[in-house]
Parts: structure tokens; sequence; C-alpha cells
């Protein structure tokens, strides 16, 4: 069976090749690139299937090249980053990245996290044969990979997709962090990926959602359960507690 076909971003020439032989030993097939600006061209030419990404590149840097991509295609994409902050992995995971690996990184991790996504791409046309599913004012359509809100489609990233019809098939029942990582992102409870990842993408979610007569609830210490109302759930009140309190004082002397 052919392997995916990989684009390598990497300005770092001894990791780019280190990466290139590592992959081709797999037997996927690999692009490679020192710059954003000519893998742009790669990718529009040869449609890679995922994409390894160095978050620190000359000129333009890997998160104006994954805002790029993202704006025309959802191919999985890969950060590398000697960055450690929460702030730079939420920034990355944000502009669309799939994954998200730290350098100094081990090979075989890597490997192991593409071969990860690999899987879950392979197994996305098993639910092409499914009929649309509806819930209140939203339809889940697997064939054209769209979640749509009241007829608007709503333009939701590989990963946001998979994880939002998870929780819809899962009609209320509360799915654990665990088990969401190891149905999208492909590891189990032994495999070192934080389980903000979850989070994050459900954060997300809700605010492209956040129309829609549904709420995705936190359930502590579990996981995540969908809930499907008949109009929108009423927004939380996000005013300061001086405001409201000088609401009710004016009401008072009204």
């Amino acid at each position: 069976m052919t392997k995916e076909k990989i684009l390598v971003v990497e300005d770092e020439k001894d990791v780019l090749k280190l990466l290139k032989y590592n992959l081709e030993k797999e037997g996927y097939k690999v692009l490679t690139s020192h710059d954003a600006e000519t893998a742009l061209v790669l990718a529009k030419k040869h449609k890679p299937d995922l994409i390894i990404l160095d978050v620190m590149l000359p000129k333009m840097d890997g998160i104006e090249f994954c805002r790029i991509i993202r704006q025309e295609n959802q191919v999985p994409i890969i950060f590398l980053t000697a960055k450690k902050t929460e702030l730079d992995r939420i920034l990355g995971l944000k502009m669309g990245a799939d994954d998200y690996v730290t350098k100094p990184f081990s090979v075989e991790e890597l490997i192991a996290r593409v071969q990860a996504i690999c899987r879950r791409m392979q197994a996305l046309p098993s639910i092409i044969s499914q009929q649309p599913t509806r819930r209140g004012d939203i339809e889940v359509d697997f064939e054209r990979h769209e979640v749509r809100v009241k007829g608007k489609v709503m333009n939701l990233p590989p990963k946001e997709f998979e994880l939002f019809k998870l929780l819809v098939d899962a009609d209320g029942k509360v799915l654990s962090r665990d088990h969401l990582l190891e149905r999208i992102w492909g590891y189990d409870k032994s495999a070192e990926m934080d389980t903000r990842t979850v989070d994050q993408h459900i954060a997300r979610l809700r605010k492209r959602l956040r129309s829609a007569r549904h709420q995705i609830v936190t359930i502590a210490n579990h996981g995540y359960q969908i809930k499907f109302y008949d109009k929108a759930p009423r927004q939380k009140d996000t005013s300061s507690p001086a405001r409201k309190s000088n609401s009710s004082h004016s009401k008072k002397h009204a």
C-alpha cells in the first residue's frame, strides 16, 4: 500500500536530513524545504497528506505559513519548535496545528505521532457513507465533512470536526479526555500527550458554534458531554460584580 506524502519544512539541515531519512525508512514519500516560501509552492503543487513544520523559520515563520495554508485546505500539520511556553503551544493550536512537538524531540515519538495522524486520516472514508446527523438546528454532514448551524456552514478543521462528531454520536454520554485523545489523536494513556490539547480544541468548538442550540458541558474529573436545547442556551453574565451591584442599586432607587 502506498504511504502518505509528507512535506517537511525545517531550516536546520541536520534535522531536515534526519527527518527525511527516518520518514522514508518508514515508507513515506518525503518533500523537503528550508523555508516557508518554497514550502508554500511545494504544498500547492504536490498536495501533501501531512506537513511537519518548524515554527522558527527565516523570513516567514511557521505560524504565518500555517495561517496561509489554513485559508486553502485542512491538511494535518505537526509543529516543531524550540519554544516551550504554554502561550506558544496555545498559539500554534489556535492557528490550526494538529499536533505540537518541542525540540529536542525523539524521532521515534515524532514518527509515532505521524503514524497516529495518518491512521486517523485513513479512517475518515469509513464515515462517508453515513447519512447526515441532525440535532436541533445542527447538522453534521459526513460526506461533505461539514457542520451546519441553521443551514450555515461552519468551517471546522479536521480535528474539531471529528471531536464534535464523537460528542454528537455519544448523544449525551460523557466522553473522557483519554477516550477523545485515543480516538482522535491516536494516543493511548501511556503516550505523553497533554490532555489540555482536548480542552483547547473544545474551547475553540464552543466559540465557533456558540450560536447553536447546544452546549458542550465539562463534567469535572470525567470529561465532556453535549446537550441540545429547543432554544439557544443563555450566555453567562460576564459583567463585573461592581457593575452588577451598581445596577441593582439603581433599580432599588428608580
